[in-house]
């Protein structure tokens, strides 16, 4: 080797040795390395002092109990909102108002860069409640059972212990209520209003009574299904059930589609991707004697996977119509909207679901972290991860002693309110430690 070349490489040694020291080091930095950890663990003391506190776990009970006596469903959640925006001004926090109808965007920190989100969402379900307690809903035909009261008092316990942290916080954290995830188009109508503008990660929690209370479940990647709805209808030719020949049948035409349409999953897709494809309405003719001109049906379609998600809306709507055409009917497909509206997958981002897991580690110990299977559920939380890296958590709430045993939108559901100041901690404990993982370029 020339003399040149052997000074050039000794130059560029020196230089990775002396100015790189840490993304070069023999232990690769991760986020699990010494430096995050370490700091992970002085801010777990802090988070864990104040989201136990007596006072605040009272006032994190209260706020829940509030809300739950007095639900509202979707795009009517004033009363909820007010709740929140009180608390706000009494914490003195800034915030936006109505952003989506009724949702609340506040935001604390140092005003400038980096910016994280923390999202709860505030509707409720057309339920009547059968749970007999004390704060049991006031609201004839309407209850919080899928735990939407608690999502926004741990939140605002969020709000409350990073107010008084502000000192410590290097990020400016953005707090999101949002309305309507039952109707699957709250997110989406936020993502409009531009909420997440300059936000470089964002962070959901959901109380789960498939786990028992204090776990912390969640998985990198694929983890919420796509969900979508369809209805399709069949034109025909009607007459007299005894001269079929006369006919262009209808009836056949959709009984041959909806066969079709299971051969999709089991015959075109990979049994690896997982998907659905169920047909769970039809309706026909009045007369038994009577081929009808009209036939409707409809169902849903669920996927994990973007790709194999809008393959499968394609390949539902060239089946139907092309089962009419043979049958000589004539097809219209239509994808639901407003009513029933399209829900992505919900995808983590690999690398904040690690920042996640380091952090819920500390709040609630590793031997409480699982990772989560894939659900075939959906969550309009997805339209947030299309737009920004984020992460999609589950925290228990089993507990038989508490009551708090059935799943969620059922009439008897119950939250455990001992998972409050855990999800609050989280929360705050995510969004304070955001800034030493965002700015790490050895991480990102």
């Amino acid at each position: 080797m020339d003399h040149p070349r052997l000074i050039l490489l000794l130059f560029l040694f020196l230089f990775l040795f002396l100015f790189l020291p840490t993304c070069f080091s023999l232990t690769f930095q991760t986020p699990s390395s010494n430096g995050f950890s370490n700091q992970t663990s002085s801010l777990k003391q802090q988070v864990l002092e104040l989201a136990t506190r007596t006072s605040m776990v009272k006032w994190m009970k209260g706020i829940r109990r509030e809300i739950h006596e007095y639900p509202e469903l979707a795009y009517e959640e004033f009363r909820t909102s007010s709740v929140i925006r009180r608390e706000l001004e009494k914490l003195g926090v800034d915030y936006r108002w109505p952003v989506a109808g009724t949702g609340v965007v506040a935001r604390i920190g140092s005003g400038g860069p980096p910016f994280v989100a923390l999202r709860a969402d505030m509707d409720a379900l057309p339920i009547q409640e059968m749970v007999d307690w004390d704060h049991k809903s006031k609201v004839d035909g309407k209850m919080h059972a899928c735990a939407h009261d608690a999502h926004v008092a741990m939140l605002l316990g969020a709000a409350k212990m990073l107010q008084e942290m502000k000192d410590m916080l290097q990020t400016t954290v953005i707090l999101i209520f949002q309305p309507a995830e039952e109707r699957g188009t709250g997110a989406k109508d936020m993502v409009q209003e531009q909420v997440l503008e300059d936000v470089g990660a964002i962070l959901g929690l959901h109380l789960a009574p498939e786990y028992a209370s204090g776990v912390v479940a969640s998985r990198p990647g694929e983890f919420l299904a796509g969900c979508g709805s369809f209805k399709a209808k069949i034109n025909g030719k009607g007459g007299l059930a005894g001269v079929p020949q006369h006919c262009f049948d209808p009836v056949l035409a959709a009984s041959t589609s909806v066969i079709s349409l299971q051969n999709i999953v089991s015959r075109e897709a990979d049994p690896l991707d997982s998907q659905v494809l169920s047909v769970a309405m039809i309706h026909a003719g009045s007369s038994h004697d009577i081929i009808p001109d009209l036939v409707t049906f409809g169902g849903t379609y669920r996927a994990f996977s973007k790709k194999s998600f809008y393959a499968l809306r394609k390949r539902i709507e060239e089946v139907i119509k092309g089962q009419a055409e043979v049958h000589r009917c004539s097809a219209e497909v239509e994808f639901l909207g407003n009513e029933h509206p399209t829900i992505p997958p919900t995808t983590n981002d690999a690398r904040i679901y690690q920042l996640v897991h380091q952090v819920s580690s500390k709040i609630v110990g590793e031997e409480n972290i699982e990772l989560a299977p894939l659900f075939t559920g959906s969550e309009d939380f997805a339209f947030y991860l299309e737009k920004v890296p984020g992460s999609f958590v589950l925290v228990g709430t089993r507990n038989e002693k508490s009551g708090s045993i059935f799943r969620a939108h059922s009439p008897y559901f119950f939250v455990d309110e001992d998972v409050l100041p855990i999800g609050a901690a989280i929360h705050a404990a995510f969004a304070l430690s955001y800034h030493s993982y965002s700015t790490n370029s050895c991480f990102l």
